[in-house]
Order: C-alpha cells, then sequence, then structure tokens
C-alpha cells in the first residue's frame, strides 16, 4: 500500500454501521482561529471559536472531522453575517449530511464616547452566531450579551437618601432574517437601561451617568418590555427573546426576566 496516496487508505468514516442509531449532532466545538468582522464602522480583529457540526444517518459509521478545519481555513478573513449563514449549507454536500449546524463566538469591541468630558474608551459584547441548514433551506440566529446599569424604583421611592442600583446583563436571541448591524441591536437595547455603561469615565461623567440612573429607574420586568418594543421596530429581526439579569446590590440573590415576542 503507497501510504503518500490518500485515495489508497480506507476510508474508515465512511464504512457502514449496523446499530441502527441516529447521531443528531457530531463534529467540533471551540476551534479558536483569528478573524476579521466587518462591523459597522469598520473592520475589526479578533479571535472567534468556531462549532461545527452535522446530523449522521444510522447507516454511517463517522463524519469526516478534518473537512470542518479545512473549510474554516479555506474561508475568507473577513466574516460577516451573511457569510456565517452559508456555512451550515456549505456542510451538507460537503459531508453528505441532510442538515448541518455551525457557529462563532467572538467579542465585538465598540468605541464609545464618556458623556460630559467626551474621553473614548472600549466596551466588549459577546457575540454567537449560529445557522443551521439542509440542502433547501437555512436559518440564522444571534445572541448578544449586552451589560447595562439598572436602578431600583421601589428603592427610590422609599429611600430618603439615593436608591440603589446594579450592574444588570441583558441577552438578546433571535433569528436573523434580513441584514441587521449588531451595533444598532446593542444601542436599542442600552437605550432602555437606566443607563449605559462606558469603559473610562471621569468623575464628571460619573455625576451625569448616576444621576440619569436616578432619572430613569427600572424593574426587571421594566427592562424587558422596554427592550421588546424596541427591538420590535427593528428590521430583520424575528422570534425575539430578551433575558434580563440584575445582580443585586443589597441582595444575595439575582432577579430576572424573561420575555419571548414574535414581530407581526
Amino acid at each position: 500500500m503507497d501510504l503518500s496516496d490518500n485515495n489508497s487508505l480506507p476510508d474508515v468514516q465512511g464504512t457502514v454501521d449496523q446499530r441502527a442509531l441516529v447521531i443528531q449532532r457530531v463534529g467540533i466545538k471551540r476551534l479558536r482561529h483569528p478573524m476579521a468582522w466587518q462591523a459597522k464602522h469598520g473592520i475589526q480583529h479578533t479571535v472567534g471559536e468556531f462549532s461545527f457540526a452535522v446530523h449522521l444517518p444510522a447507516e454511517q459509521k463517522g463524519t469526516h472531522m478534518s473537512r470542518f478545519v479545512a473549510l474554516l481555513q479555506e474561508q475568507p478573513q473577513l466574516w460577516t453575517i451573511a457569510q456565517a449563514s452559508n456555512i451550515a449549507q456549505i456542510l451538507c454536500p460537503l459531508l453528505n449530511a441532510p442538515r448541518a449546524f455551525f457557529e462563532v463566538q467572538f467579542p465585538l469591541f465598540i468605541e464609545k464616547t464618556a458623556p460630559a468630558s467626551g474621553v473614548k474608551s472600549l466596551m466588549d459584547y459577546q457575540v454567537l452566531l449560529s445557522s443551521e441548514a439542509t440542502l433547501k433551506e437555512n436559518s440564522t440566529r444571534v445572541q448578544l450579551q449586552i451589560p447595562v446599569t439598572s436602578l431600583c424604583p421601589c428603592s427610590k421611592t422609599v429611600s430618603a437618601y439615593g436608591a440603589h442600583n446594579q450592574r444588570s446583563q441583558v441577552t438578546v436571541y433571535a433569528q436573523l432574517t434580513d441584514d441587521v448591524w449588531l451595533e444598532d441591536i446593542i444601542a436599542a437595547v442600552e437605550k432602555q437601561a437606566s443607563s449605559e455603561l462606558y469603559g473610562l469615565l471621569k468623575r464628571v461623567d460619573e455625576k451625569v451617568v448616576t444621576e440619569r440612573a436616578y432619572d430613569n429607574p427600572k424593574f426587571v420586568e421594566d427592562l424587558v418590555r422596554d427592550v421588546a418594543i424596541a427591538l420590535r421596530k427593528l428590521p430583520g429581526l424575528s422570534h425575539i427573546q430578551i433575558d434580563a439579569e440584575n445582580f443585586e446590590s443589597i441582595h444575595n440573590h439575582s432577579a430576572f426576566a424573561s420575555l419571548r415576542l414574535e414581530k407581526e
């Protein structure tokens, strides 16, 4: 046998399996790889964690794992939502699979300007793009984690001195039906919080942010409802779910709310 010729080697994964059990997903996950992301205001270089999987029919012994890595290596460096959406559909004929799955997770950095001093700094937001496809159709979903500030309306009402506030996290899940900038989703969420967060604030900025939050108190219930109304107005989104968690500053627990809506 000439081992230098791959075609002469046995294809063990392609042999027939006799156990009659379908595997719904098989593949590789958390493959770290450099990537360039087409952000709204330019190209951003970052590191992505990539996961690939296919549906394995009962009669097939295994899938060809190396083809996942090879496909990633063949992709152009610049990634967009459209490109991420197409990967799962490419996998179906490549792996002879009836259904395929793709995920990429990466931090998206946005430059923000402090409200009073004008000092600029970066904020990071965790992005997870996932797609699922057959030979005829595919769907793409996004998950965004957006940290914000929330101030308790009850505490403000009953307290003679100020009100308690806390850092909160809003997680948005949505199916993407058209082109959309991730930055627009993030901005829509931040506008509904008691205040948005910044990477760097001077004392004059802290005054503005603190007073802004005090003037805009939100229960966690208010937060998910207001975010839902804002996201319903954005094009390109459907099957939206908003989760919010307040990391309470005066309790030894978090408060949370979750809301699902279908855009008309």
